[in-house]
């Protein structure tokens, strides 16, 4: 598929979509392959809006650089480039240098969990095998060729993002392969989220050194322990906001946030939006 969008030959398309009925939680909202050229190109992760998003860039020829939280990366043939915004990095053309790439933008729930459980193994800058690469480029296709429904828009952005994950955290760990200890653990976490649930004390549940216990646990789950911790927090936040009229304080409280303050700073670290709002935009179906 990537041999057949270079054929398809440069050019972008922006994707103005009607929302239907059925709110979707991953949504393409452009795609792109483009070639920059000893020229300005630059883009700031903190200055295109408030909304999130989630950008895939593929390189394919020349040369970008990434300045990622004051890491710089630089991104050749074969890398690809994926982040989440807003967020505090740049990218951009060297002087002199040319970047031949392919890029799909999406929104949504899904789309931004999943592109943050693979920044959070990964990094920023990947190098997927062919057959993730090959997925990429056959959505970006899709998505260039002409105008498509929502369904099949929303299809494409999950097909580009799982990509990702497969290339990066090789997929889904499966309950039975993973180390009693582990089990043990996600278990335990899921059953006391209001608890404290300190790496230390994870690692006794697991009867583990606290070093072995946080190699194993990311290895296998492919995220943190407190990674892996939060996101399950804030995953039975969302639930709470979304299915009961209990105020904020309680919910942080439910879900291991002892300051409902710092629970509301972490919500929308991690999800872009304050609690208050996120409840407001399920209400209205825009999640």
């Amino acid at each position: 598929m990537l041999s057949e969008l270079i054929q398809h030959g440069h050019g972008l398309r922006l994707l103005h979509l009607p929302k239907g009925p059925l709110p979707l939680h991953c949504m393409a909202t452009g795609a792109g392959f483009e070639r920059r050229f000893n020229e300005a190109y630059s883009w700031e992760g903190t200055t295109r809006g408030a909304a999130p998003f989630a950008l895939i860039q593929h390189t394919i020829a020349g040369r970008g650089e990434l300045d990622f939280e004051g890491t710089q990366h630089r991104l050749g043939p074969g890398d690809t480039m994926l982040l989440s915004l807003p967020h505090r990095h740049r990218y951009w053309l060297a002087s002199g240098q040319s970047w031949e790439y392919f890029w799909i933008t999406l929104n949504g729930r899904e789309a931004l969990r999943v592109a943050r459980a693979v920044l959070d193994a990964q990094g920023p800058v990947l190098r997927p095998g062919r057959e993730a690469i090959d997925r990429l480029a056959a959505s970006c296709l899709t998505l260039m060729r002409s105008e498509v429904p929502i369904g099949a828009a929303s299809a494409a952005a999950y097909a580009g993002i799982m990509a990702m994950h497969d290339g990066a955290l090789g997929g889904p760990v499966e309950a039975s392969s993973a180390p009693a200890a582990l089990l043990r653990v996600q278990r335990h976490i899921e059953q006391n989220l209001a608890a404290n649930l300190g790496v230390d004390r994870l690692a006794a549940v697991a009867q583990l050194s606290r070093a072995h216990f946080v190699r194993l646990f990311t290895a296998s789950v492919g995220v943190a322990p407190s990674s892996y911790v939060l996101e399950q927090r804030m995953a039975r936040a969302e639930r709470l906001l979304i299915a009961t009229d209990s105020n904020v304080a309680d919910i942080a409280a439910t879900c291991g946030f002892g300051d409902a303050n710092y629970f509301g700073k972490a919500f929308r670290r991690t999800r872009g939006v304050t609690p208050s709002a996120f409840r407001a935009n399920a209400l209205r179906g825009e999640m």
